[in-house]
């Protein structure tokens, strides 16, 4: 599957089945995150890779809409630099988690970004240092029904490109057409 046809058949998977990753495929995804772009190259992102069910559980309590998490193969926690410093940060973590998500897809695993509203829960759960916080997470894990990978976009799923694409300057959407 070539990059187009990936962004446009992507969707998020929150039901995962009950097996492994290889740890070729997890390193693939983990270092399609590492080549990500970033603002002047700063590469602001650590990665932890969650695989043990137990601390994925725990960590799909840190979020509203995170239980995705505990069912999943692989988790990762994206840490960054503190947002407040750079606008950019949260930007290029986005940057990292897109690449990660899309080089599953390729490779048929499904995956789910998930928000992290208690991070110093998560910080003393996963250990990581007080200079870096964690905002997201993403669950991976082969679709409980893996047709998702080949059904086609929703009909009506997204805004028109007319209603989303604006050239040169702003114009209110036609909404007779």
């Amino acid at each position: 599957m070539d990059v187009s046809e990936s962004i446009r058949m992507k969707r998020a998977v929150r039901q995962f089945a009950q097996r492994p990753i290889p740890e070729e495929i997890i390193h693939h995804i983990l270092n399609a995150g590492r080549r990500a772009q970033s603002a002047k190259n700063t590469q602001p992102w650590h990665f932890i890779a969650i695989l043990d069910p137990e601390i994925l559980e725990a960590l799909s309590h840190l979020g509203t809409y995170a239980g995705h998490l505990q069912g999943a193969a692989l988790g990762v926690a994206i840490l960054t630099p503190n947002p407040s410093q750079r606008y950019s940060i949260l930007f290029d973590g986005g940057q990292a988690a897109a690449y990660m998500q899309l080089a599953a897809w390729e490779l048929g695993v499904g995956s789910c970004l998930a928000t992290i509203y208690e991070p110093e829960a998560a910080r003393e759960l996963l250990g990581f240092p007080k200079d870096l916080h964690l905002n997201a997470a993403i669950s991976f894990g082969y679709p409980a029904d893996p047709q998702i990978l080949s059904l086609p976009p929703k009909a009506g799923g997204r805004r028109s490109f007319s209603d989303t694409v604006h050239f040169d300057h702003w114009r209110e959407p036609d909404r007779d057409a």
